[in-house]
């Protein structure tokens, strides 16, 4: 499956052109982290809005980065409810995970009818309680960084799908979840991955996470995820480097999801 970069595509077609720094009061003080906290709920409102609108076609990795923004919402509504000065950005927040709650809960009904298969085999990750916040951010490690890239003509979207499905137990063998073939476990933990390559091992290691798997390589989970964040980082850099240009822009937005607890 594609990784969850669905919502971030979303808020960039959503939000309106940037203002100039002289429009903004500077980050640092309560004024200007009161306009910021605005401008990104007023683009996270747009992107439910475009949910509403399209929610008969939504994919299934639609879903998956809305559901990522449910929790994340709910993250910041619950720490917000402790700041007076944050009570109106919180009860917004409230109203947002209000309604985008109902339209994940039928967007199921619509991916029964589009891909029934594709549904059984991912509907743990879309399920409630299966996203969970990070309990701290991170800072990349640069001297992780690959010092080159190289191209692996074995990685597939559907050979990385056949591993996620493995990791979830999902498959028709109805084998448990956490299993690990050798295949997957080289395509995996390949070293000098770039691009969708990169950002399908990471996402492996992270689905493993929250689906609790701890024993053999899952052990070493971290330090993986610290080294895929590390190069995807690097590969950002690059593409902003270049003003974006395609097609590093898609990549840039795969790398970029809200999901890996990361920070530069």
């Amino acid at each position: 499956m594609s990784s969850p970069g669905l919502t971030l595509l979303l808020l960039l077609m959503a939000t309106p052109p940037p203002l100039q720094p002289s429009s903004l009061a500077p980050p640092d003080t309560p004024e200007g982290k009161a306009a910021i906290v605005g401008l990104i709920l007023s683009a996270l409102e747009r992107a439910t809005s475009f949910l509403k609108k399209r929610l008969p076609e939504i994919n299934l990795d639609g879903v998956v980065g809305f559901r990522v923004l449910e929790v994340q919402l709910k993250g910041v509504q619950e720490k917000w409810a402790w700041d007076p000065q944050l009570q109106w950005p919180s009860l917004r927040v409230g109203k947002l995970v209000e309604k985008l709650v109902p339209l994940l809960h039928r967007s199921i009904f619509y991916l029964k009818l589009s891909d029934p298969k594709y549904l059984r085999e991912f509907q743990p990750i879309i399920q409630p309680g299966f996203w969970k916040l990070p309990h701290a951010w991170t800072s990349t490690d640069a001297s992780m960084v690959y010092p080159t890239f190289e191209s692996w003509d074995s990685f597939s979207e559907e050979r990385s799908d056949s591993c996620l499905v493995q990791l979830l137990g999902t498959g028709t063998d109805s084998s448990q979840p956490c299993r690990l073939s050798d295949f997957c476990r080289t395509l995996m933990t390949k070293p000098g991955c770039s691009g969708y390559c990169l950002s399908h091992q990471l996402l492996f290691f992270l689905l493993a996470r929250m689906k609790g798997c701890t024993g053999g390589l899952f052990c070493q989970g971290q330090h993986y995820m610290n080294l895929f964040c590390a190069n995807m980082m690097d590969l950002n850099r690059r593409a902003e480097a270049i003003g974006y240009a395609y097609p590093t822009r898609d990549i840039f937005m795969e790398n970029s999801r809200p999901s890996d607890g990361a920070l530069d």
